[in-house]
């Protein structure tokens, strides 16, 4: 044997064994890793909530801290599938606002497995979940919305469209980690109204970060958005020209509000705001904007009133136009009110562990009246994710008169798409369900008789546009 030869076979073995111990200690770590993260998926569990109905599938709900430092944590409502779960993708839902409840409005009154009661006290079963088809994840987000709090005051008063959408990428990062076997799972966003923003900003932190973590990606296939704030000049053109055809407001009116609204200006005049508040108090009526040609529940909105509280924001550069959802019950936000600020539900949802200083409501009026960035415009956005090959669907209902049909096609029309099939009418259940026309890239849907919460209205043709999507098919027409 070379005299030399045994030193270096030593330090091979060595090398040896302090790669086999770092294999260990990354093994031995996982498993705790994986084992603490199990304890906080039990913990999340939910085993009946309060008035529930039988059901075959699980539930989870809790918190997931966004920022250690600051004490933001998000609120979440997981309702897996009906059947085969493990088989079918994940759903994360995002409602607007900005600073309204995804469990408020798409979990109680659109998509989720439930409705509340008019009693407040028991849910009963949503023929038309979309829980039958995917596994559905709700969100409250920023931090203020619903049972999502923050522990830095401030923090209410500074949210907007940047740190909502980082913090959303974080809790997506966190959540999966406490639910690993949904970490490449198929992946899709959906959401309504100002999470016309939410959603494809999302998308694309998603993307930014699965170009910086090929190894610990999220599998995001694409995202789906109804009356959608899109783009501020064309939203507000097309809701002002919204109301005009559909004979809400005169010719008088429409046409002073086109002289001296400037929709392209970060700033609005007093002429402005004087003719479109004379519009909504001598001219509207007493309609239900988010749906004007069904019932408006009589408790929640006064006559001739322009409360701001809402359940979406038209970026019109006027804050005369932030108001409130009724929804079509049309009161069933009354009942989430009641129903999510009862103790046992708290208690059977892990919810508001920390004793929030106030009641749980569907929408902050604090954040919606302190929203600080908001993106001018989501086209160039939407041009980016467009060319990253994800499959996009934007919906409309027909009847909302707040981020209207109208707007949506007059934001749409510039993002200059290829027509690959041609308008043509789409079908459920024998009657016409919508239009609907497919771009490259890109399919935009209308849904018939339906306002700004389209599943709400028309439950029946928001899930056979919401199938047609996951099956990446065009809808039916016939």
């Amino acid at each position: 044997m070379q005299p030399y030869c045994l030193p270096f076979r030593v330090a091979m073995m060595l090398s040896y064994l302090r790669s086999v111990l770092v294999v260990l200690i990354v093994v031995v770590v996982g498993i705790a890793t994986a084992i603490f993260e199990q304890q906080f998926q039990e913990k999340d569990k939910i085993t009946f909530l309060p008035g529930q109905p039988a059901v075959t599938f699980s539930q989870y709900s809790g918190y997931v801290t966004v920022n250690q430092q600051q004490g933001r944590a998000l609120f979440y409502w997981l309702t897996e599938a009906t059947s085969s779960p493990e088989k079918k993708p994940l759903v994360l839902w995002l409602n607007g606002g900005p600073g309204c409840s995804s469990i408020a409005y798409g979990a109680s009154e659109e998509i989720g497995p439930f409705r509340i009661n008019k009693t407040a006290s028991s849910l009963y079963l949503n023929k038309y979940s979309w829980n039958k088809d995917s596994n559905l994840l709700f969100l409250e987000s920023p931090a203020g919305v619903g049972f999502s709090y923050t522990n830095t005051t401030s923090n209410l008063e500074d949210s907007g469209d940047n740190r909502t959408a980082e913090d959303a990428l974080i809790f997506l990062i966190r959540w999966m980690s406490r639910f690993p076997h949904y970490k490449y799972r198929e992946f899709y966003i959906s959401g309504e109204s100002y999470a016309g923003h939410y959603v494809p900003q999302l998308a694309k932190k998603i993307l930014d970060y699965n170009k910086a973590n090929s190894q610990s990606f999220i599998n995001l296939k694409g995202f789906l958005v109804g009356n959608a704030v899109t783009d501020t000049n064309y939203d507000a053109l097309g809701t002002v020209t919204y109301w005009w055809s559909h004979a809400m407001i005169s010719d008088t009116t429409y046409n002073s509000i086109l002289k001296h609204c400037n929709f392209t200006s970060d700033k609005t005049s007093q002429q402005c705001d004087e003719v479109v508040g004379y519009a909504m108090n001598h001219e509207f009526g007493n309609v239900d904007q988010y749906s004007i040609y069904t019932p408006k529940c009589p408790t929640i909105v006064p006559n001739n009133s322009v409360a701001a509280v809402g359940a979406s924001t038209i970026r019109f550069k006027s804050s005369l136009l932030r108001r409130r959802v009724s929804g079509y019950d049309p009161c069933t936000e009354n009942y989430a009110e009641k129903y999510y600020n009862l103790k046992e539900v708290q208690l059977a949802m892990h919810a508001n562990v920390t004793g929030i200083p106030y009641k749980w409501t569907a929408c902050s009026d604090v954040l919606i009246k302190n929203w600080k960035d908001s993106q001018e415009s989501m086209l160039p956005t939407y041009k980016e994710l467009i060319a990253a090959g994800l499959r996009i669907w934007v919906f409309s209902g027909d009847t909302d008169s707040v981020v209207p049909v109208t707007a949506t096609r007059f934001a749409l029309s510039h993002l200059n798409l290829h027509i690959k099939t041609r308008w043509y009418p789409w079908y459920s259940r024998g009657q016409v369900g919508g239009w609907t026309e497919v771009y490259e890239g890109l399919t935009f849907a209308t849904v018939r008789g339906a306002g700004h919460e389209v599943p709400l209205i028309q439950p029946q043709r928001a899930l056979t546009l919401f199938r047609s999507f996951l099956a990446g098919k065009h809808l039916p027409r016939s």
